[in-house]
């Protein structure tokens, strides 16, 4: 993991889901993305995910890969 980024807990990235700040965060093994510039991701919701959540689970029943996430910047690291 990148030690440069700063640390967050499971609560504070539940705050970051589109709803109750504007930031729009996921995180995917141990990394946490900010997703606010995407539109799939427009008022925290991508079709049945919710933002603020860890979704390494979510992956395999999506229709496509980890690669999604070099689109995205990683903003910290799950604690």
């Amino acid at each position: 993991m990148d030690s440069t980024l700063p640390s967050y807990t499971q609560a504070q990235l539940a705050l970051r889901n589109g709803q109750d700040r504007p930031e729009i965060w996921v995180a995917f093994q141990g990394k946490i993305y900010d997703v606010s510039s995407s539109r799939l991701w427009k008022n925290g919701k991508h079709y049945e995910h919710w933002a603020g959540q860890d979704l390494s689970e979510e992956l395999k029943d999506a229709p496509h890969t980890a690669q999604v996430f070099e689109k995205f910047q990683a903003i910290g690291i799950l604690k």
